[in-house]
């Protein structure tokens, strides 16, 4: 049943004032009051849809990574070469980070709900089926020797750990990258992945 104020029901006015909350104060510093105030239910109304503010975290943080997960297949995929690729995902990751700066801080800042947490389940299904597909990229660029062969932990460490870091700083107000830079992420990138003929 739709709720009058702003034709939005409960669920999606309690995820949308999740996210505002969440990515402006940090999980741990919401309060389960602050998040009801923010969504406008009422106890009933968000007990009906959540069991707790961990369980409203663990459903958004699954929503917003699978939307992420997406993007970044679609982008990946949609480049043959594999410096191409590596470097467009690069791209791809600073432009979603600004386009959607609060899904982003809660990706950047925020751990991953664990598998017996809310949500746990979803994004460590979620994060498998990924690097499945990831994999199936990055496969045959390997044998032709073009990129390592790296685990998948060290593969996101290196592709995307210093962007990750660059987001940070732009999320505190510290740095606002420019394209320049950006570029020069992309190619770091790529210099950390390829694979080097022996020596």
């Amino acid at each position: 049943m739709k709720s009058v104020k702003n034709g939005r029901d409960g669920r999606t006015r309690i995820i949308e004032g999740a996210l505002r909350r969440f990515s402006q104060d940090g999980v741990s510093a919401t309060t389960l009051a602050s998040l009801r105030e923010e969504s406008g239910v009422s106890v009933g109304s968000f007990y009906h849809h959540f069991a707790s503010k961990e369980h409203v975290f663990g459903v958004l943080y699954a929503e917003i990574l699978s939307a992420y997960q997406a993007e970044f297949l679609a982008e990946l995929t949609s480049h043959a070469g594999a410096r191409d690729g590596i470097e467009a995902v690069v791209a791809f990751h600073m432009r979603w980070a600004g386009e959607h700066p609060e899904r982003a801080r809660i990706l950047v800042s925020e751990r991953p709900p664990r598998k017996n947490e809310p949500g746990g389940q979803e994004v460590a299904e979620a994060r498998r089926a990924f690097f499945r597909q990831v994999s199936d990229w990055w496969k045959p660029h390997m044998k032709n020797n073009m990129l390592q062969p790296v685990h998948a932990t060290m593969c996101y460490v290196l592709w995307l750990g210093p962007a990750q870091e660059m987001c940070r700083l732009w999320f505190a107000g510290a740095h606002t990258p420019t394209d320049e830079e950006i570029k020069g992420l992309g190619e770091a990138a790529w210099q950390s992945l390829r694979q080097r003929p022996a020596e």
